[in-house]
This record gives structure tokens, sequence and C-alpha cells, in this order.
């Protein structure tokens, strides 16, 4: 009895979240606001990276194993993210908490244990709060994971602002992060636990436990992700230190600003451009974009200070819509299936390894110009994978 009434709750439900109730929409709420907290937190070495490499007296190889810490961390929680999304998302806000906490007073040494700590938090929030939004609905489900993303974006902004109201002391900042984090977990404590129970999934995939995709769509989306997450962090965490070493007049949190905004804005837009276009045409517009731009960095010696302003808002908005997209194109086909995170937790690679990659080939050629070939190359990669990504699900694939 008690098993039949479980799941006639289940069915009601899901019903009422497919049918677009506001309260089912409510109900989602704090992991908007998780969303925005999490931006912060998975951004602040960008704007943070010149002032710890002053302070720690570090090269840029030697910062870069700072992204590799977190992200790291970021592929572990996202690895078993999946499996429990209610604990994955609520104890990853705590973990990422008491990290910060840490960062607070932590040596160079030390803080490679409390990023590990911040990014296993928020590998295994974000991942968890992704699945759980974006199978919310089987209709318009790239539009919800842009507002999504746009919450994260929000949080990113806010970053570089927090940062420079902080330059009294770093060890405001991460505390304060530590405090909206904490925060953060008794909002997600209140949402009902059938929420992250609920599940959609196409329905020959209900009771498999195979692999969601076929192997080389599996690869492949893998490869992507991982990419992704790797280009976003290497732009957002090198691209303040690169305008700072061009133009001494121009300050960090100020360009790690400007590409957060456009990123916010890439992704608004886009969620109105996927009223006329394709997500496939979206997807595949935006990447050119960003190459093209990428480009223009690495080849121009002498950009004005106009100009890579320019060039950091053109990034921004380029990349904005293009992780949503990922997602609506992987969750199409797959559901919510438990081996998910694992998939997921590819994407963190990428961001453990190209922002390091980005530091060590400015090292190597002494010019932060020639890093940046790294996320540039990136986003080539994703554009000539792009058929595979954005293929229609076929009738009957698992």
């Amino acid at each position: 009895m008690h098993r039949l009434q479980q799941s006639e709750q289940s069915h009601e439900l899901e019903e009422t979240i497919d049918s677009g109730d506001p309260v089912a929409i409510w109900a989602l709420g704090p992991v908007f606001v998780y969303f925005i907290v999490a931006g912060i937190a998975t951004v602040m070495l960008g704007p943070l990276l010149p002032s710890l490499i002053s302070r720690w007296n570090i090269q840029d190889a030697q910062a870069g194993t700072l992204f590799t810490s977190s992200f790291a961390g970021q592929f572990l929680g996202a690895w078993f993210a999946a499996r429990n999304l209610r604990a994955s998302v609520v104890c990853g806000a705590a973990l990422s908490a008491a990290g910060c906490v840490a960062m607070a007073w932590a040596s160079f040494n030390v803080a490679h244990l409390a990023l590990f700590c911040v990014g296993l938090g928020l590998g295994a929030g974000l991942t968890a709060g992704n699945i759980t939004v974006g199978t919310a609905r089987s209709t318009s489900r790239a539009r919800l994971l842009l507002l999504l993303n746009i919450s994260w974006s929000v949080g990113a902004i806010a970053c570089p602002l927090l940062v420079h109201a902080c330059s009294a002391g770093m060890s405001l900042f991460f505390l304060m992060l530590s405090g909206a984090l904490a925060a953060a977990v008794c909002l997600l404590l209140a949402i009902p636990v059938r929420v992250f129970a609920r599940r959609i999934a196409i329905p020959e995939q209900r009771e498999s436990r195979r692999a969601p995709l076929a192997f080389v769509p599996l690869i492949v989306f893998a490869g992507v992700l991982l990419l992704y997450v790797g280009v976003e962090n290497a732009l957002g965490g090198w691209l303040p230190s690169y305008a700072v070493r061009a133009h001494a007049s121009m300050q960090p949190s100020a360009v790690a600003f400007s590409f957060w905004v456009a990123e916010l804005a890439g992704r608004l837009v886009g969620t109105a451009l996927l009223v006329r276009l394709r997500e496939r045409a979206l997807y595949v517009l935006c990447l050119s974009i960003l190459i093209f731009a990428g480009v223009v960095v690495c080849l121009a010696a002498n950009l004005s200070a106009g100009g890579i302003l320019a060039l950091t808002l053109l990034s921004g908005a380029a990349i904005g819509p293009v992780y949503p997209l990922i997602l609506s194109f992987l969750l199409a086909r797959t559901g919510h299936h438990p081996r998910l995170g694992s998939l997921f937790a590819s994407a963190s690679l990428g961001g453990a390894s190209l922002p390091w990659l980005t530091g060590v080939v400015s090292t190597h050629f002494g010019s932060l110009r020639a890093g940046l070939m790294v996320p540039t190359g990136g986003a080539v990669l994703m554009l000539l994978l792009s058929p595979v990504v954005a293929k229609i699900r076929p009738k009957g694939e698992v």
C-alpha cells in the first residue's frame, strides 16, 4: 500500500511538472539560487589569479595547477552525482562551503587541497542540478536549461564584483562565499525529496543498465563536454591576466566581469533565437563566432584596450548558449540515466587540463597570447564534432 501511494504521488508530480504548473517550477527555485552561488565559486580563480600569483610569487605554469586541483575535484564529484541527485546537490554545496573557508588562510600548497574540496562539491552539485532541471520537462528542455545556466552566469558576473568589493583582503571574499553556500544548503533542504527522485527517460531506457548512448556518440559527447568546460575556464581564467599584461591600466576584475556579462547576454539572446533558429544552427553559429574571436586574439600582436575588451565580450557572448545546447542534445537522447554522472565527469577533465595547458604554453613561449591558442583549438575541435553532437536521435537508438 505504501509503495502504491508513493507511485501515485510520483505519477502526479510527473503530470504536474510536465503540464507546466507554476508550483512545480517554484519547487525547483532553490536549485536556481544554488546555481547563482555556484557560479561565483566556479569562476573565482579568474579575477583572483593576478593577486594569487603576486601573493605566492608563482609562475603561470604553477598558477595553472590551481585550476587542475579544482577541476580534478569536479571530475570526482560529477562521477557519482547522478546516483542520488538530492544528496549530491545538498552535500556538494556544503563541501564547497568548507573548501572556501579553508581557502581564506591557505598557503599555495594547502590551496590545492582546499580547491579540490570546492571542486568536488561543485562537480556533484552542478551535475545533479542540471540533470534535475533538464529532465523536469520533455518539451522546451533547451530553454529551461538555458534559464538554469543563466542563473549560473549571474553568479559568474557577481564574482568579479564581489572580488573588487573585498579588495581589502581575499579572506573576506572566501568567508562571504562560504556563507552564501551555507545559505544555499538550507534552501536546497526545503525541496521535496520526490522532486529529485523523479525521472523522465526515453521509454526503451527505463529499465536499461547499459551505457546511455552507443559507443561513438558516447565518446564524442564526453569529448565535447571536456572541451567546452576547458575552453570556457581557460578564457574566463586567463583573459583577465592577458588584458592586464597588455595594458596595465586595465583591471582584471573588470575584464572578468565583461566576459561573464557577455556570456549571460549570449544565453538570453540564445533563448530568444531558439524561436526562429534550430538548435543545431545556433550551436554552429556560436562556435564559429568563438573561433573567430580566438584567432584574432592569438594573431593580433598589438591590440588596443578597447579591442581586447571587444573580443572578450564577443567570446563570452558566443560561448554562452553552447553548454545548455550540448545538455539539450545529450538529455534528449538519454533521459536521466544512472550512468550519466561518469559522462558529466569528463567535462571536469577539461577544466583541469586546458587552463593548466594554457599556462604551460604561455610559460614555454613567454607569451600568454600563445597560450590562448589552447582554448581556440578546443573550440575548433568542438565545431568539427558538431555533426555527431547535434544529430537528431535515431528511432530506437539507445
